[in-house]
């Protein structure tokens, strides 16, 4: 299947304003892409990319006074299955883990391990399968977390979503990846497109989504504690230990964003032209 994605965010700002966005799809999707994907502003101003540690496509730019658009759009081609789900295999003990894993058992910005450790092992405890474990904690943020546009803010932390119990994507994701991570289940946060595909339209303005991947059996699977279905057409752009490592921007002085508009839609080839 092909999917049309992009988005145009309009920044303004009052001095000229270094910034770091996150907007570029993860290399390894960039095989699929069908036509090319570049993030064009308006005005024209010089952007650079770089690869991160965690292999993320970071782009720097200067927002010149008075602000900048940032724009793309572009045609990819997706499997069109649904996320695949781990296998049911027993959670890889701590010490058999290889080097680059051990990073996603650790508490980090958002993701308090340690506030959270007694919550996850008198839930989750009685359950000797790792796949068990990460659908029952799915479920059970899915269930505790109301989800509500209003109730965003950028310093809102797993164990603030554990305790107010309403949140946005972000906030199901980082408090699913802490509850995994509690239970020794290696555990990363992703951010991407997803949009209303294989699923009736949602009476909603499209946004970015965040989900996260779960270490099982030597491998990566993806789970979504807001939607706790799997889904078509997710298209990744960074992944890391949570948001801090992933956000779409980063701007290092006063920067208000004006407007935000994102779009994620099946096509067919006859649309990639048009």
């Amino acid at each position: 299947m092909l999917i049309r994605a992009g988005y145009e965010i309009r920044f303004e700002t009052a001095n000229p304003t270094p910034m770091m966005a996150m907007l570029s799809i993860h290399p390894s999707r960039q095989k699929d892409l069908k036509t090319p994907q570049q993030i064009e502003t308006s005005p024209v101003i010089p952007i650079y990319n770089y690869e991160d540690s965690f292999g993320n496509i970071c782009t720097r730019l200067t927002v010149p006074a008075g602000g900048v658009t940032l724009a793309a759009d572009f045609v990819i081609e997706d499997s069109g299955l649904v996320d695949a789900r781990a296998p049911d295999a027993a959670p890889t003990p701590v010490e058999d883990l290889p080097d680059d894993i051990l990073i996603y058992l650790l508490g980090s910005r958002y993701c308090e391990t340690d506030r959270l450790m007694g919550v996850a092992w008198a839930e989750f405890a009685h359950l000797a399968s790792a796949r068990d474990r990460v659908d029952a904690i799915v479920a059970f943020v899915h269930d505790h977390i109301v989800f509500g546009y209003e109730h965003a803010r950028p310093d809102k932390t797993a164990w603030n979503a554990y305790q107010e119990r309403q949140g946005v994507c972000r906030d199901f994701a980082h408090l699913a990846v802490t509850l995994c991570r509690c239970m020794n289940i290696p555990a990363r946060y992703c951010t991407g497109y997803l949009g209303d595909i294989g699923i009736a339209p949602v009476d909603a303005p499209m946004d970015f989504s965040a989900w996260f991947d779960v270490h099982i059996g030597g491998d990566w699977y993806t789970y979504d504690a807001r939607h706790n279905r799997p889904r078509i057409g997710r298209i990744l752009m960074a992944r890391g230990r949570d948001a801090t490592d992933t956000a779409l921007t980063t701007a290092f002085g006063p920067a208000r964003v004006i407007s935000f508009q994102v779009h994620t839609d099946e096509v067919d080839t006859d649309d990639i032209a048009s």
